[in-house]
C-alpha cells in the first residue's frame, strides 16, 4: 500500500468513526474526544516505542506496573516529558473498553496520572491540562454512566482499528496526518467559529514560505495567535528539520484551542523542550518576552476583534505600541497585532501575517500605523489572496510582509486574488503548489508583472496618503471586449441610412395604398 492511499484509506476511516460514534452530538462539540483519544493512542505507542528502544524481545504493554523503578519514570520523564504505565497504556484500556463498567473514571485517573508525572519537571508546563477538554463526565457522551462509558468505548476501539503501520517507519507522520485532517474537517463544518483555530493547510504552506525565504536557518519561528498551531507546523513540514534551531513558539487566548495546538505539536513529534505553547491574550499578556526576537514569524490573527486599546492609558508606552505613537482602534484589533509581531522580529527575519483588507486603507490611527510601517521601511510586500480560501469567510483577505532588512526603500505589491491563482473546489477556492510557487517566484523576484506586481517607491506611497491596498498600484486588466469606435459609427450610420431608406419605401406603399 503506497503512502498516498494508506493515507486517503486512514482519512476517510476515522471521518467515518468521528461522525458514526458521536450520534447525536454536535460534531464541533464531540470534536475532543476523538482527537483527544487519537492523542492517547499517540502517546502510548510513542512512549512504548521509547522504553522498548527497538528491542523485539521487550513487551512494554504486558509488564506489571509495580516492576516499573523510580529511575526508569525519572529518566523518561526527563526525555519524553511524561511517564505512562503499561496498565495506563491504551492498548491495555482499548482492550477492555466494552465490558469495563468504571471506563469513564478510569480514563480520567489515567489523564490525571499523564499529566501529574511531569510535576517539577522542566515539561510540567507543556503537559499540565493536555486532557483537560476530554471531559469523561461531560453529558455529551450521555445522561448515564452506562451511556458515557459506550460513547468513549466506541471512540477508544474506532480509534484502536485505525491502522498506522509500524512506528519508526511511518506512524508518527501519519498519525500527525490523521490529527490535522480531523481538525480541518471538524473546522470546515464549524463554519466561522472553525476558521478561528485553523487557517487552511494551502494557506499555511504559503505563509511559513514567505515568512522563511532563503533563511538558511532561523533561530525559532513564533505565532501570537497560534490557533490548533497548523501555521508553525508548516513551517516544519516544508524545511529540512533543522532549520528551525530553538523551536517553535505560539500564544493562544482560547483554552481548548490551546491545548489542540500542545497536542498538535506532540503528534508531529516535537518533543516538550522544542516548543512552548504560551495561553493567553497577546495583546494585554504578551508571552516569550525573553525570548525574543524572532527570525520568523507566522499568524492569521483574528479579523477586526474589540480590544482594550485607548481604554487602558498604558499601553501607548507599551515597547510593542509607542514607536508607531498611536494604538489600533478599540473595535479593530488587526493593526495592534501588527505591531506586536513587529517588535518580536528580528534584524534579519520576516513576518508574514493574514489581514483583513480594509485596514490597508481605512483613515484615522490605522492610516497613522501604515504611515509609520512605509516610513520606517519595514513593509516588504503585500499580497492581495483569492476570495474564499479560508473557513467561515469568503472575504479576499491579503498577507502583509514585514522585514527589517530591506535593501530597498519600495514596497512589492501582488495581486495573486485572479483566476491563475487558485482551484475551485467544491465551495471553497484552493491554492494548489503550483499556485504557490508562481506567487513566490513574483515575491522571490522583486519585479513587476503587468496587472499583477509592482514595487512602488515609499515617496509615491507617502503621495497616496499611505493607501496600501494592492488594488491602489496593480492596474487589474481589463478583459471587456476592445470595440472600434470609428467602425462602430460606420455600422450605425449604415444601418441608420437603411432604416431611412426603408421608411421611404413603406410610406410611398402607404400612400399608394390610401390613393
Amino acid at each position: 500500500m503506497t503512502s498516498t492511499t494508506q493515507r486517503a484509506e486512514l482519512q476517510a476511516k476515522i471521518w467515518k468513526i468521528a461522525n458514526d460514534v458521536r450520534g447525536s452530538v454536535d460534531g464541533w462539540d464531540f470534536k475532543q474526544f476523538v482527537l483527544g483519544t487519537l492523542f492517547y493512542r499517540f502517546i502510548s505507542e510513542n512512549f512504548t516505542n521509547y522504553i522498548e528502544g527497538g528491542d523485539e524481545s521487550v513487551n512494554y504493554a504486558n509488564y506489571p506496573d509495580k516492576d516499573i523503578s523510580p529511575e526508569i519514570k525519572d529518566d523518561a520523564v526527563k526525555t519524553k516529558g511524561y511517564f505512562i504505565y503499561p496498565s495506563q497504556l491504551f492498548v491495555n484500556v482499548a482492550r477492555t473498553a466494552n465490558t469495563n463498567p468504571n471506563l469513564n473514571t478510569d480514563l480520567k485517573a489515567i489523564f490525571d496520572a499523564i499529566e501529574s508525572s511531569a510535576n517539577g519537571y522542566p515539561s510540567e508546563p507543556d503537559i499540565k491540562g493536555l486532557f483537560a477538554d476530554f471531559d469523561t463526565t461531560s453529558t455529551r457522551l450521555g445522561n448515564t454512566v452506562e451511556s458515557k462509558n459506550a460513547r468513549l468505548a466506541a471512540v477508544l476501539k474506532g480509534v484502536e482499528e485505525l491502522n498506522f503501520g509500524n512506528f519508526e517507519d511511518t506512524q508518527i507522520d501519519l498519525f500527525g496526518d490523521a490529527y490535522e485532517f480531523l481538525i480541518s474537517n471538524y473546522a470546515a463544518n464549524a463554519g466561522k467559529s472553525g476558521g478561528e483555530f485553523f487557517t487552511p493547510q494551502h494557506v499555511s504552506k504559503l505563509i511559513a514560505q514567505l515568512a522563511m525565504h532563503k533563511q538558511d536557518k532561523v533561530n525559532k519561528i513564533y505565532d501570537p495567535a497560534a490557533g490548533s498551531g497548523s501555521l508553525l507546523l508548516q513551517a516544519k513540514k516544508h524545511f529540512d528539520k533543522h532549520i528551525i534551531e530553538e523551536g517553535f513558539f505560539g500564544q493562544e487566548v482560547n483554552h481548548t484551542t490551546y491545548n489542540l495546538a500542545r497536542m498538535n505539536m506532540f503528534l508531529h513529534n516535537i518533543n516538550y523542550d522544542k516548543f512552548n505553547i504560551a495561553l493567553g491574550d497577546t495583546l494585554r499578556d504578551p508571552h516569550f518576552i525573553d525570548e525574543k526576537p524572532f527570525d520568523a514569524i507566522v499568524s492569521n490573527p483574528p479579523y477586526s476583534i474589540n480590544w482594550i486599546g485607548s481604554d487602558d492609558p498604558t499601553l501607548i508606552n507599551d515597547d510593542r505600541f509607542a514607536p508607531a505613537g498611536v494604538l489600533a482602534p478599540k473595535s479593530k484589533a488587526d493593526f495592534a497585532f501588527v505591531l506586536h509581531a513587529l517588535s518580536y522580529l528580528s534584524g534579519k527575519g520576516r513576518a508574514a501575517i493574514v489581514c483583513f483588507p480594509g485596514i490597508f486603507y481605512r483613515g484615522g490611527a490605522e492610516q497613522k500605523i501604515r504611515k509609520y510601517l512605509v516610513d520606517h521601511n519595514f513593509v516588504e510586500t503585500i499580497i492581495s489572496l483569492p476570495p474564499n480560501l479560508f473557513y467561515g469567510t469568503s472575504i479576499s483577505v491579503t498577507i502583509l510582509v514585514l522585514s527589517k532588512k530591506k535593501p530597498d526603500t519600495k514596497v512589492q505589491f501582488i495581486d495573486a486574488s485572479g483566476e491563475d491563482f487558485f482551484k475551485k473546489v467544491t465551495n471553497n477556492n484552493v491554492l494548489t503548489d503550483e499556485h504557490i510557487e508562481k506567487i513566490m517566484g513574483i515575491f522571490d523576484s522583486k519585479t513587476d508583472v503587468p496587472h499583477v506586481a509592482l514595487a512602488v517607491d515609499h515617496t509615491k506611497i507617502a503621495e497616496n496618503d499611505y493607501n496600501l491596498s494592492v488594488s491602489a498600484y496593480v492596474q487589474a486588466k481589463d478583459n471587456r471586449e476592445k470595440i472600434n469606435i470609428a467602425a462602430l459609427n460606420e455600422e450605425i450610420a449604415a444601418t441608420v441610412e437603411k432604416i431611412n431608406a426603408l421608411r421611404i419605401s413603406i410610406d410611398a406603399i402607404v400612400h399608394e395604398i390610401e390613393n
